[in-house]
């Protein structure tokens, strides 16, 4: 399971439901986080992923350093199903997704991961699993990470 980790001024998701975009999760001042569930990855995946990200130690204190988790700084979390982070791009030019959960069991990673980060106290929104969406990010620094859940 691979977290692309954004901190944020702001971000927002809409999604077509009939013909109007509909914003369907906003948030503050937090993480957008782009999350891809891979066809090894387990519950104990979505777990340990949650807790990484939640504790991550990416947001300034006083002295403009990294030391405040987004539980620290109080911060909203935007989670997006993001499969196209499980792409292989090392042979030819079309990138390919075999890597990718199916979309059952992703949802259900997927879903695991937001209420263990929801577990923690964090307040979610999410966007619509397995539909086309527009995302906006108003990217802090910009501080981009991508964790993964493999510990090997």
């Amino acid at each position: 399971m691979k977290a692309l980790v954004q901190r944020v001024l702001s971000g927002s998701v809409t999604g077509s439901v009939t013909i109007d975009e509909v914003v369907v999760g906003r948030i503050g001042p937090g993480l957008v986080i782009l999350l891809g569930v891979g066809r090894e990855d387990r519950e104990e995946d979505a777990d340990y992923l949650a807790q990484k990200v939640a504790n991550l130690r990416i947001f300034p204190n006083e002295g403009a350093e990294f030391d405040r988790s987004v539980l620290d700084s109080e911060g909203d979390v935007l989670v997006v199903s993001q499969f196209t982070l499980m792409a292989d791009t090392k042979k030819g030019r079309r990138p390919s997704f075999i890597a990718a959960a199916p979309p059952e069991s992703a949802r259900l990673l997927y879903e695991r991961f937001v209420h263990s980060l929801m577990a923690q106290g964090l307040t979610v929104a999410t966007g619509i699993f397995q539909e086309y969406m527009h995302v906006e990010i108003h990217n802090d620094g910009p501080v981009t990470l991508l964790v993964d859940s493999n510990r090997s």
